[in-house]
């Protein structure tokens, strides 16, 4: 998909907090088709079903989304899943997560988001102004990332979430934030 229409697309989506931008970089694997997608669904013991596949290719494609979001998302695309509820989007995104195929983010936001970014050691940088979310390398590399010092619990990760002002909230002159560009 061109970056043109991934904008298009995270219009038609994105809420207003959001400038309509898209809500994180490319996926660098690009776009699975719905056989993998079933795949993926079966190597967890999970059904193949027109409402899972349709959740995974929403946030494949765009990204962080809140589950509101992705109803939308899975509404505008057409298909079978059209008329799913917005219930229907938290328990098919509940067993998403729960197989490892989805992963739920709570940046302290108002809403926890979801991604198909699984399997690795990222963290979040969020725009404090327009909400737009990127993902963001582990500076170490390896869970838990930090070390919490003398603890009873056995740490296995640790989320990190970067906080500023994004490059084109930066640029814009409207947002008096104050912020020097480089």
């Amino acid at each position: 998909m061109d970056r043109m229409t991934q904008d298009t697309r995270a219009e038609a989506v994105a809420p207003p907090h959001r400038s309509g931008r898209p809500h994180s970089e490319t996926r660098p694997e690009g776009a699975l088709s719905r056989d993998a997608w079933g795949a993926h669904l079966r190597s967890r013991g999970l059904r193949v079903t027109q409402q899972r596949l349709a959740v995974l290719t929403a946030l494949h494609e765009q990204g962080h989304l809140l589950a509101d979001e992705v109803s939308r998302a899975v509404r505008t695309g057409g298909g079978r899943a059209a008329d799913m509820s917005l219930q229907s989007v938290y328990v098919v995104l509940g067993d998403l997560e729960r197989t490892g195929l989805v992963r739920k983010v709570d940046l302290g936001t108002g809403g926890a988001l979801f991604e198909t970014r699984v399997g690795d050691n990222h963290h979040h940088a969020i725009c404090r102004v327009c909400g737009f979310v990127e993902d963001v390398p582990c500076a170490v590399g390896r869970t838990p990332c930090l070390d919490p010092g003398a603890t009873s619990i056995r740490v296995d990760t640790a989320e990190v979430v970067f906080r500023g002002v994004c490059s084109t909230c930066a640029a814009s002159d409207s947002n008096n934030l104050g912020v020097k560009n480089d």
